[in-house]
Formats: structure tokens, sequence, C-alpha cells
């Protein structure tokens, strides 16, 4: 049995060589579509896998509380855009002082700008670092580490001292070649020392998470005096299993602080962080729909192109069946021999499409910052794929090859 399989495919790789541009021009239609697939599976892999990186560390018993936008009705049914009132400082520490569930800690930050200019000595950075107002709370409910030095203390914070905390970036440019610990930075004139540096984050959607420096929230207030500041409360649960009852009662006390009556809705926001990525995670999932419609349609002309060659192929090797069956083949073995050769060419169009696909995966990846992984989801897709379009399309040429009348098969010219 394996002798005659290794035949099969000998036979079926000489006949590939004796039409060799058409088999290459439909090795290169499967793989098209087979590229569409791998493709798209390889950026939403990778983009699954930089959400999930940077969201886990938040882990999942956190939520926050934040500012949102709704849309409600008007009497005529049409539709009218509600912005809900900003988080001012004043709520945020009513909610910090009245919220008092068991096993929790809140931290209020808030960003005071995005387009920051660092001074070190003579050097300066460009201005795009992030400034952000923090407490003591702030790195644990945002998942955050240092690699040098220390997080803030609640002395850090009650006293306002003038340190600071800078993202892994600084020790690669403005602090390189030094000990960044109790090194002096300049922000917008104020002195900083420097006492922690963070951990590598990396980029999420071409944005740095590490040209930011963290300082003590009320020194961020007194240096950044924008009107309408919007605060984020961050709270962690000590507890896993608390967390929903500790969503329900900061829902309560947020309404009691905005003194709402219990026939309005919340105009503030509870997100978990669990459920942001979900629901972040869940809008990939189109992005896969649409890979395997494209590819579907792709692959149908594949199939159709696959078919038609091996039509063609029983075709122009009329003459050589008929010698065959008059020599004793069986239908199943001729059967057999052109269905190995349509999943040849299949196999090697789903190999072809996975090599591009994956290729181009990487590339858009590493374009846009996204942490690559390797899409064995989508490899295997690849082949079970091709595999189903080998067999669709081989199917009928080879009943209708093990079909041919051996004597009006040897009259064939």
């Amino acid at each position: 049995m394996f002798k005659l399989f290794r035949e099969n495919v000998r036979i079926a790789f000489g006949s590939i060589r004796t039409q060799l541009l058409r088999t290459i021009l439909t090795v290169l239609i499967i793989a098209i579509g087979i590229t569409a697939l791998v493709g798209i599976l390889t950026v939403v892999s990778a983009l699954e896998n930089t959400l999930s990186s940077d969201f886990a560390s938040m882990g999942s018993n956190t939520f926050n509380i934040n500012q949102y936008e709704n849309v409600s009705r008007r009497r005529g049914g049409d539709e009218r855009e509600i912005i809900n009132p900003i988080l001012s400082y004043p709520e945020a520490m009513a909610f910090k002082n009245k919220y008092k569930y068991p096993l929790t800690e809140t931290s209020i930050s808030f960003t005071a700008t995005s387009t920051a200019e660092i001074k070190f000595e003579s050097t300066k950075t460009d201005p795009e670092n992030k400034i952000v107002g923090v407490d003591e709370f702030f790195m644990a409910n945002s998942g955050l580490e240092t690699s040098l030095g220390r997080n803030f203390t609640g002395f850090d914070i009650q006293n306002n001292t003038y340190n600071c905390i800078v993202g892994s970036d600084f020790q690669k440019g403005l602090l390189k070649d030094v000990n960044p610990i109790d090194k002096i930075i300049s922000i917008r004139g104020a002195k900083f020392k420097v006492i922690g540096v963070l951990k590598e984050k990396g980029s999420t959607f071409g944005n740095s998470q590490d040209l930011r420096v963290l300082i003590p929230i009320q020194v961020a207030r007194s240096l950044f005096t924008a009107p309408r500041i919007n605060y984020t409360m961050s709270v962690m649960v000590g507890k896993k299993e608390l967390l929903d009852e500790a969503i329900d009662n900061a829902n309560s006390t947020m309404r009691r602080v905005r003194k709402l009556s219990p026939v309005k809705d919340n105009n503030f926001a509870i997100v978990r962080s669990d459920d942001l990525i979900n629901r972040i995670l869940s809008i990939t999932q189109y992005l896969g729909i649409a890979s395997w419609v494209i590819s579907i349609i792709t692959i149908l002309g594949s199939s159709i192109a696959l078919m038609n060659i091996m039509i063609v192929s029983v075709t122009e090797r009329t003459r050589e069946i008929g010698v065959r069956k008059a020599l004793g083949a069986k239908k199943s073995t001729i059967a057999f021999q052109f269905f190995i050769e349509t999943l040849l060419i299949g196999q090697m169009g789903g190999l072809v499409g996975i090599v591009f696909g994956i290729s181009i995966g990487y590339a858009i990846a590493t374009a846009i910052d996204f942490v690559f992984v390797i899409p064995w989801g989508a490899i295997v897709a690849a082949f079970i794929t091709s595999f189903a379009v080998a067999i669709v399309s081989g199917l009928y040429p080879a009943v209708k090859a093990s079909k041919l009348d051996p004597i009006e098969a040897l009259r064939y010219e």
C-alpha cells in the first residue's frame, strides 16, 4: 500500500512538472486566498496579544470610575449626544472619603499634559512626554512596577514632595549613561528628584507607554492649572470574590456624591478592567470573520481553477488512463492517482499562502508596534482549508478519470 502511494506521488509530481506554468498559476490563486486568511488572523492575533499584555497587569479585581458619553432619544426619535460631567477633584476626593468598602484601595489621578518638555542639565527632550498626577496607590492599581528605585509613599503625597517616577525611555534617552536615581530633572521650571524608573511597557497603537512622568497629584494641580480637569478613580479590591459587591457599593457612593435621584441614570462610568479588555477583544472577532469571508470568496475561485486544471489534465491524459486500465489498473487506483495530484497542488498553495500571510502579518504587526505571535490557529485553519479545497476540487475529476472506458480511452487522440 505504501509503495502504491509513493508511486502515485511520483506520478503526480511528474504531471505537475509537465504543466508547470499552469500549476504555478493555480497554486498562486489558492495562495492568495490563504494569504488573506492567514495575514488577517496573524494581525488579529498580534492585536489580541498586545491588548492582553497591556491590560493583564491591571488584574481582574480592579475597576475605574470615569467620564463617558451616552446616547438618549428625543421625542421625535432623533438621537442626540449627551456628554457626562467631568469628574472634578472635589467629587473624586468626596468619593474617596465616603467609599469605605473593606479590602479596597482607591487611587485618584489625572493626566496633566501629554506634551511636556523635560530637561536634565543642558539636555532636553522633545515635547511629547505625558505628565500624570498620582497618589501612592496609583502604581499598584495600574499594575505598574519600578525597575529602579521606589514607589511614592504616603509621606511623599501628603507633603507634596517634588519627587517623580519616570518611564523607562528616559533611562535610554535623557538620563542615558547615568544612574537616574536622585538625579534632578526640570518640568515647567520646577525641579524634581527622580526616585524611581518604571518597568518598560512598550507601545500601544503607536503611543509609547514609557514616555511618562508620575508626580504627586497636588504638585501636578499647582503646576498645571487648566480648567475642567477630568480625574480618574481606580479601585483595587483585595479579594476577587468581593469585586461585584464592591462595584455596587462604589456605584451607590458615586450617586450620592453626585446627588442623583433614584429615577436618574448614572452620569458616570464604572468599568472593570476585565470587562474593558473583553469588550475590546470582542471587536477583533469581526476582523476574524472578515478574513474568513474574504478568503472564502477567493478560495472559491481557486477551487474552480483547481478543478478546471484537473479536468483538463484528465482530458489530456485520456490515452494514458486507457493504457493503465488495459494493464489492469482499478478504478480506485486511477481515482486515487488524480486525487493525490490535486491534493499536492492544494497543499502547495496552502504552504505558499501561509508563508506569505505570516510575512505580511509580521510586517504589519511590527509597523504598528503590536506584539507578534505565531498564529498556530491560522496555520491549522489554512492547512484544513487547502485540504478541503483539494477534496472538493479533486473529487469530480478523479471520479471522471476512473469511469473512462479503457477501449474508448485508447482510441482518444
